[in-house]
């Protein structure tokens, strides 16, 4: 492949790493093939990434980080705390599905790398921080009837772990699925305002 005359940007590795990353895995993706996929050598993608490791941490946090995105904007909505809750554990419910659904080869990658690197521990630290600040504010207001809000956070979290955890994605399109996430999200809201 000829050299790219486009500037190589960590941005650029990235995109190209996740096409490599869906073309051919996690287990036989390597530096050479994101190059290639530039029209670059690998010393130049090493020059952004110090190691492989790195570049797989790199590329699943900005995956990861796609999610935390949108959810942040429903944290930082001036609503109801009640609604925003039921709107955030929607939302990463259909993230999640959008994403297992819409691709699952990068998925099943994803899944593989979120296991081997610390942008996983780090995502699921921004998802409880985001949803311990709607409890937080649901208290504040009023709304919500609980007096631990981390803990509460985190408790909501993982009682919904089935509609938001890699593990559980071959659930996530069966029948009924919506109708149990709803059930589930009503009873956890009658246990907030208790």
């Amino acid at each position: 492949m000829p050299p790219s005359t486009e500037t190589l940007t960590a941005e650029r590795i990235l995109e190209a790493t996740e096409e490599v990353l869906r073309r051919h895995g996690p287990a036989k993706a390597t530096v050479v093939d994101v190059a290639r996929a530039l029209g670059v050598s690998h010393g130049s993608v090493y020059r952004h990434f110090r190691t492989k490791a790195a570049l797989r941490e790199a590329v699943t946090k900005r995956w990861l980080d796609r999610t935390t995105g949108v959810l942040a904007g429903i944290v930082e909505t001036d609503r109801d705390p009640e609604a925003r809750l039921r709107e955030w554990l929607a939302a990463l419910f259909e993230a999640k599905r959008r994403k297992a659904g819409d691709d699952p080869e990068l998925f099943a990658t994803y899944t593989v790398l979120t296991g081997e690197n610390e942008a996983v521990v780090e995502h699921l630290t921004e998802l409880t921080d985001q949803l311990t600040r709607v409890v937080q504010d649901g208290i504040d207001a009023g709304t919500f009837t609980v007096t631990a809000p981390a803990t509460t956070a985190r408790a909501l979290f993982q009682a919904t772990a089935l509609f938001h955890d890699p593990g559980y994605a071959g659930e996530w399109e069966k029948p009924g699925a919506e109708e149990e996430f709803t059930a589930l999200l009503d009873l956890l809201v009658r246990g907030l305002k208790a």
